[in-house]
């Protein structure tokens, strides 16, 4: 497994194109703008997106769904707590970003607890992680959590937007996220802390847990 984790737009967000090495096969989350350098990536690790996951449906986050799956045809992946959210996107949220290229509104996959994404022989694990948004998913492979606005390596994403429950995200970190291996590589949906990563290990003990 091949992670690229790409810095984009001016709100500090982490995508990732993560591709089989064997197969080719990638799955690409949260493409929230910058596409042509997120095209550039694509091309340069010969990546086949098979699928475009967001980790959440707020707009800083989704806003080139719709140019990647026009562009690759890829299937589009979210978690039915914030389907609502996604469809209420407008193209006017997403024209800081590029004109016209708001996310897309039918051929979306929801995605829950448990579920297994598979790219040639990569599996990725969906862990329910409500609290940032009601959605809000994490994403396990091989030892990397990807974890949108769940958590960042310093902090976690507000909880004050409409369907944000401070309790349920103190229960998803603590209770989900802090339970896996120690060595376990945290990648965040933005670079809001002063590394781009962190683990499981370094969490405990920024929370006072170790």
């Amino acid at each position: 497994m091949q992670i690229d984790q790409i810095l984009v737009t001016h709100m500090a967000v982490f995508c990732y194109l993560v591709t089989d090495e064997e197969s080719g096969e990638a799955v690409l989350i949260d493409p929230a703008g910058d596409f042509e350098l997120i095209n550039e990536r694509i091309s340069e690790h010969n990546s086949k997106v098979k699928y475009v996951i967001n980790t959440h449906g707020h707009w800083d986050h989704v806003s080139g769904n719709g140019h990647i799956t026009s562009l690759t045809g890829a299937s589009l992946l979210i978690h039915g707590g914030d389907l609502e959210k996604l469809e209420g996107i407008s193209r006017d949220d997403c024209a800081p970003f590029r004109e016209k290229n708001e996310s897309p509104h039918k051929g979306i996959y929801l995605i829950e607890e448990g579920d297994v994404i598979t790219i040639g022989t990569t599996e990725i694990t969906v862990i329910h992680t409500p609290g940032h948004s009601p959605g809000s998913v994490c994403l396990w492979a091989e030892g990397h959590l990807f974890t949108g606005d769940t958590l960042f390596t310093e902090g976690y994403g507000r909880t004050d937007l409409p369907g944000g429950s401070e309790a349920e995200l103190v229960e998803s970190i603590s209770g989900k996220i802090l339970k896996l291996p120690d060595e376990t590589v945290i990648l965040p949906g933005h670079h809001y802390g002063a590394r781009p990563t962190s683990t499981v290990s370094e969490q405990k003990k920024f929370y006072g847990l170790a």
